[in-house]
């Protein structure tokens, strides 16, 4: 389903602008679709809009893609991914993917006055999720 065509052409940018579009138009219900974008409220609304986009393999682990990387292979995905743990985000990491282990790709659009405080954990950068220290003993 997902091949190099598909992030680098049509398909990906169709994915991304239907969903400023449908995040837009939930903000401003009353305005019609066709029309919407010479109302200036909903331009600047629309043209603030931040878009997440999140990539989800068969064996389970996702990635959020900062950006796609431009590299002469065309047969694996590759990718600056956002890494979820801070311990991380001092450097740069660009993920290879062949096509076929990708299930699903999430655009997500928001505003960014209106982001939630906790975003949807990310869990491809990271192995397994830690357990908590056990509690200390009651005395």
């Amino acid at each position: 389903m997902f091949d190099y065509d598909w992030f680098h052409g049509a398909q990906f940018d169709e994915q991304q602008t239907e969903a400023q579009w449908r995040c837009s138009l939930r903000r401003f219900p009353d305005l019609d679709r066709e029309d919407a974008f010479e109302n200036n409220e909903f331009r600047e609304f629309a043209m603030a809009l931040k878009v997440r986009t999140l990539v989800y393999l068969r064996d389970g682990f996702s990635y959020e893609l900062k950006g796609l990387a431009d590299v002469t292979s065309k047969s694996h995905l590759v990718f600056e991914c956002e890494p979820v743990d801070d311990h991380y985000k001092v450097g740069s990491f660009v993920v290879a993917v062949p096509f076929e282990d990708i299930s699903r790709v999430e655009v997500f659009a928001v505003h960014p006055e209106e982001m939630p405080e906790d975003m949807p954990s990310i869990t491809g950068f990271r192995g397994r999720v830690e357990a908590p220290p056990p509690a200390p003993p009651v005395q």
